[in-house]
């Protein structure tokens, strides 16, 4: 039937409004979590010397956000253990990441040096290391 012809369309819309509206108190009372809340658990990171001046950084963490925050969590540590070592720099070579889940995993590597390396993604560790600190970010 159609609603013009006074079928069952015309007398299911009271109870469909009435049932939306049910659904619409419902989605009230539920409160979403806060997606502008960053609150992550940083787990203890494994370091391998590969070569003298080649490191490997084992990462994971909970509440990641995505890749970026992986990677500011390999930059922190890599930072922090140029600084122990007393040398200046560390650049980036390669990251690895694990399947994302409720638990991110990544493996990074980078060279550690006491003079800035050639290359676009170094970082200046004593730098780096004090805005991880401002920033919350766990280190080694």
């Amino acid at each position: 039937m159609t609603p013009a012809s006074g079928g069952s369309c015309v007398r299911a819309r009271p109870a469909l409004f009435a049932g939306l509206l049910f659904l619409a108190a419902c989605a009230e009372e539920t409160v979403p979590a806060d997606p502008d809340v960053f609150a992550p658990s940083y787990s203890p990171v494994v370091t391998t010397l590969l070569a003298d001046d080649l490191v490997s950084f084992t990462v994971s963490m909970s509440g990641a956000r995505g890749p970026g925050d992986l990677r500011d969590f390999t930059d922190c540590a890599a930072a922090q253990y140029a600084v122990i070592r007393g040398l200046g720099f560390a650049r980036h070579v390669r990251t690895n990441l694990g399947e994302p889940g409720l638990v991110w995993g990544a493996e990074a590597a980078y060279t550690i040096s006491r003079e800035l390396p050639r290359g676009t993604q170094t970082l200046d560790a004593a730098a780096t290391l004090e805005a991880c600190r401002a920033r919350g970010i766990a280190t080694i």
